[in-house]
């Protein structure tokens, strides 16, 4: 079905449900702005781009990426936490935001409470990346090497508390290795140093990275997920490499101030939902090297929920705290 005769399907059942914003026009009438906590380049900008122009076309109204970066995305969220409660500012948040109410004991917002789950978004997984020249090519290689030199591989990061560092720190528990992490703020400038030499590895996202591991400037190792990726299918998994049951998967989804309305928190997840099933969107989301990660708002409310739980317990193993 075409979006906007989509659109107008969806208008008339708002109506007829009454999915109408406080102010009884039909929810969107001016642009709506999604603040991402990354970089210009990341993962975040990509999804919120491919989804956010769908959106667009189908609401008749721009759809307008914020990049605000810093602390791990908290930066993000404590703004998109302070804005009007109507639905015209909106996170789309990642990992990171489920490890921070362990991270960081003096966050300024609680995630349970001041933010609402609206929908997930997509799924993919991290690729263990290297520079072409490094000496290991394989997970068991790199394991060698790195208790061959303790304390001496760095890892990169785009930051403290992010999915890229968490998803290291868990493969430094499990398989027993000591590499040692150098934070950065934004992927474009780890891509940069992996792909030059300076640093010897990174955790990256997929979507990141796909035209640099086609190309040839990075070297890929292995993936993160239970199962290989589609868009990296030669790639072997960590757990099937020698660390079994490791799995740290990076995901993104949409959240809102928790006194946004429900029929406006409704109307997003649908209108996302059905953006995230279009076959424009599967195949963009794919050359991205993701999958697309639907759900209802109290499908991602659960999520959310477990997976603050599971990196709480990561965090607490490590030993992680951090002043914000």
């Amino acid at each position: 079905m075409d979006f906007s005769l989509t659109r107008l399907v969806i208008l008339i059942g708002c109506i007829a449900t009454g999915a109408v914003a406080q102010t009884g026009a039909v929810y969107p009438v001016k642009p709506v702005r999604v603040v991402i906590g990354y970089t210009a380049g990341g993962t975040a900008d990509i999804v919120a781009r491919i989804i956010g122009q769908k959106l667009g076309e189908g609401w008749d109204q721009p759809v307008i990426v914020d990049p605000r970066p810093g602390a791990a995305g908290n930066l993000a969220a404590e703004h998109v936490v302070k804005a009007v409660p109507d639905g015209y500012t909106l996170l789309l948040g990642q990992n990171s935001i489920t490890v921070s109410p362990a991270l960081y004991p003096n966050l300024s917002y609680d995630l349970q409470r001041d933010l609402v789950a609206v929908a997930s978004a997509i799924v993919m997984p991290h690729v263990i990346v290297v520079h072409p020249n490094f000496p290991a090519h394989d997970v068991k290689g790199l394991i060698a090497l790195s208790k061959a030199r303790p304390k001496e591989i760095l890892f990169a990061s785009t930051g403290h508390g992010n999915a890229d560092h968490m998803a290291t720190e868990l493969f430094n528990t499990m398989a027993g290795t000591q590499m040692v992490h150098v934070p950065y703020k934004g992927s474009p400038q780890v891509l940069t140093d992996v792909a030059g030499g300076e640093i010897p590895v990174y955790f990256a996202g997929l979507a990141s990275v796909t035209q640099m591991l086609r190309s040839g400037r990075l070297r890929g190792i292995a993936v993160t997920s239970k199962v290989r990726a589609k868009a990296v299918p030669q790639l072997p998994t960590i757990a099937e490499s020698g660390v079994p049951g490791y799995e740290a998967v990076q995901w993104t989804g949409y959240f809102a101030p928790a006194a946004t309305p429900r029929n406006v928190t409704e109307r997003l997840a649908v209108d996302i939902n059905r953006v995230l099933a279009m076959p424009d969107t599967i195949e963009r989301l794919a050359n991205a090297g993701v999958d697309p990660f639907p759900g209802t708002p109290e499908q991602f409310g659960r999520f959310i929920r477990a997976e603050t739980e599971k990196w709480s317990g990561v965090v607490k193993r490590l030993g992680l705290q951090l002043d914000k």
